[in-house]
């Protein structure tokens, strides 16, 4: 049986040998559950929130890692808050102070993320493993869609991929949706650490290009598959700043351009940087570090799947579902505007103010509408509400560390190889762009390693007491040997025991829908993180702790 993390493999392996013994799984102790012998669909449900008109949190821009106690010690914030040379991106938020103080509003110094400090731990002893297997193997995805198709209320996109359930099954083995929507699956490395699946959740990215984009403007014109791989890679070099990057074999002769610049059209497999794309969009340019208008991304979020033989994998049911798409073209001059006046207004202690469009999403002033869609009490996916995406907005705008607003798509494995659904297994544990060595240590490591060594744990909080148990030695110094002969599956995967608890945690937060006190499955009450700050008293990280971090990744170090 061949098994990928963020599954790729079809329904019926997926499926088959599932027999009713208790089974010994990949953490050495015995689950008695049975993966089903299909996947249930959900049932119906409203689609809309109940919005109250009250705001609980106005300063849910800022996450619930914000609030982690760094002691001094550990640098938990630099995978949000970067400051880069001027005219070196477009981002210019300049917010890597925001790794050494904590500079909130008058409201942010409250922790309104309740949730982290909730024990979880009888409710989780109620629900049984059975209950989360049956719960995991459940669509409510396909449920969701099928109703914005046919609810007259709803005016807004519907992010359709079908059979998007089954993961990798929906796409071909080029990332390619299978149902001809044009949705292209990548594969990339997750974020540090929010979302690695050892801390509650699975997930993917599609990224989906304008019409223009993908038809070719030579030959008898229409949609051209050559034509959509090849401005793909052209916004790929834009967003990772690459002067070239290899290709699936491209046909020239389809788009009636010579790619590699060696002046015949022919098959080629590798194509340089241009300023502008091709096909039907010829006349658009192309822009460093941003990208083009109309441009979609689809982003699913999701429970941590569990096979028979506990291995982690993507689930059919989903936490949530997002979806971005570039409305506005803003140049880099636009951009360096509208970042100077989010910094004027966080130095003026300003709370944070959004357009909401309704059905169509909130507007993040940086030319983006984010819209997203949420467990509802029975395990239906809901929109959410104003509130609930003000969570969303914070990251998707203002930090100093994304490339136009966007995690995933930085992080894409370079080149052909990047294209194809989520897979971490034999992914090495590669450095990012720029990254030096660490303190004490002459050769370059990976970024996870690197990581671990600057948070001290594995995540934001440290509070992932498995993580230090696999990756750390009994002085608190990193196992690096250990490290580096894993593979990101390998270093960010929980054991069959925590993923369960993950999911019974977060299930829980989806009973109570009090999204609004925090998402985060923790199933034990934290301790690192303040409930309260005192600006007066609060600790200041030395400025010898910063870290000079990007979201790019060098696939080639390794």
């Amino acid at each position: 049986m061949k098994y990928l993390v963020i599954i790729q493999i079809t329904v019926t392996i997926l499926l088959s040998g599932c027999g009713s013994k208790e089974t010994e799984l990949n953490d050495n102790k015995a689950y008695n559950f049975k993966v089903p012998d299909s996947i249930a669909r959900a049932e119906e449900g409203s689609i809309f929130p109940k919005e109250t008109g009250f705001q609980y949190n106005t300063e849910a821009v800022i996450p619930p890692q914000c609030y982690t106690r760094h002691e001094e010690t550990y640098t938990p914030c630099m995978t949000c808050h970067q400051s880069y040379l001027y005219g070196d991106r477009p981002n210019t938020m300049n917010d890597s102070g925001l790794q050494t103080e904590y500079a909130f509003s008058d409201v942010g110094f409250t922790n309104h993320w309740l949730n982290l400090f909730e024990d979880r731990r009888d409710r989780i002893a109620d629900i049984s493993d059975q209950d989360v297997i049956d719960y995991l193997y459940t669509d409510n995805y396909s449920t969701l869609i099928e109703q914005l198709e046919n609810t007259s209320e709803w005016d807004g996109p519907i992010p359709k991929i079908v059979n998007l359930h089954l993961g990798a099954d929906a796409f071909d083995t080029l990332g390619f949706a299978k149902d001809g929507s044009h949705w292209v699956a990548f594969n990339y490395k997750p974020l540090p650490s929010t979302f690695w699946p050892t801390n509650g959740a699975t997930d993917d990215v599609m990224i989906r290009l304008p019409s223009d984009f993908r038809t070719t403007s030579c030959l008898d014109g229409g949609y051209s598959l050559d034509t959509y791989i090849a401005n793909l890679a052209i916004t790929e070099m834009a967003i990772q700043d690459l002067s070239s990057v290899s290709v699936p074999a491209i046909d020239e002769t389809k788009i009636c351009q010579d790619l590699d610049n060696n002046g015949l059209l022919n098959i080629v497999e590798r194509i340089d940087a241009r300023d502008f794309f091709v096909g039907n969009a010829s006349t658009k340019p192309v822009n460093k570090m941003l990208y083009p208008q109309g441009t979609e991304f689809l982003h699913t979020v999701r429970y941590v799947g569990l096979d028979q033989d506990g291995s982690v994998m993507v689930p059919a049911r989903m936490k949530e579902v997002r979806y971005m798409k570039k409305h506005t073209f803003f140049s880099e001059a636009d951009l360096h505007s509208r970042y100077g006046n989010e910094k004027q207004e966080k130095t003026d202690g300003n709370l944070p103010q959004y357009i909401n469009r309704g059905t169509q999403g909130t507007d993040n002033g940086f030319g983006w509408m984010v819209l997203g869609f949420i467990e509802a009490r029975d395990g239906h996916l809901r929109l959410q509400s104003q509130e609930e995406t003000l969570f969303c907005m914070g990251c998707h705008t203002s930090i100093g560390s994304t490339i136009d607003q966007t995690f995933a798509f930085p992080r894409k494995v370079t080149g052909a190889k990047g294209w194809g659904y989520i897979n971490l297994k034999g992914m090495p544990d590669t450095p990012y762009i720029n990254q030096k060595p660490l303190i004490g240590q002459d050769e370059l490591v990976g970024e996870i390693e690197h990581y671990l060594d600057s948070v001290g744990g594995g995540n934001e909080f440290r509070e992932n007491d498995e993580i230090v148990k696999k990756w750390f030695h009994e002085d608190g110094s990193l196992n690096r040997s250990a490290i580096r002969k894993a593979d990101v599956y390998t270093l960010i995967t929980p054991s069959t025991e925590r993923a369960l608890a993950l999911n019974k945690a977060y299930m829980t937060i989806v009973k109570d829908q009090d999204y609004i006190h925090g998402r985060d499955a923790n199933i034990a009450p934290v301790t690192n993180v303040y409930q309260k700050i005192d600006p007066s008293t609060a600790p200041v990280l030395p400025k010898s702790k910063k870290q000079t971090w990007d979201i790019r990744l060098d696939w080639e170090a390794m």
